[in-house]
């Protein structure tokens, strides 16, 4: 499985394949048939405490990272999430589907930042959890 991540505000582009949208609030200025989502997972999302705490200022990056790290790895649902992404089955899914091969799973985040978000954390979270 091929992980991108992708600022939501970018052009839409196919090769992006599986477009996963990883923020919790919908994206300002967007409608809904713009951003071209295939799966809206706020459950991916890291919580209001531990967003609003990082408040996108750098020197909270590593903290941040650590509190949606642990909040990934007690999240039922990410869990869940990250092995169907690992499964053949879904695999096979996506391929059938035109999102590539290997399949590509694009993460969608909103922040400004493009080197210190959640779907930075997310990218490199996953794979370790896909089996």
């Amino acid at each position: 499985m091929d992980i991108r991540i992708k600022r939501v505000y970018e052009p839409y582009d196919p090769a992006d394949g599986y477009r996963v949208l990883v923020d919790r609030v919908w994206p300002r200025g967007l409608t809904k048939d713009k951003v071209h989502y295939n799966l809206w997972a706020k459950f991916l999302a890291p919580s209001t405490a531990v967003r609003k705490a990082f408040g996108h200022k750098p020197e909270n990056w590593e903290s941040f990272q650590k509190a949606y790290i642990a909040e990934l790895d007690a999240n039922p649902e990410a869990l869940e999430f990250a092995r169907k992404l690992g499964s053949a089955e879904f695999a096979k899914q996506l391929q059938a589907e035109g999102f590539g091969n290997p399949p590509r799973i694009t993460l969608l985040f909103g922040a400004k930042n493009q080197t210190m978000n959640q779907a930075v954390v997310l990218a490199s979270w996953l794979p370790r959890h896909m089996s």
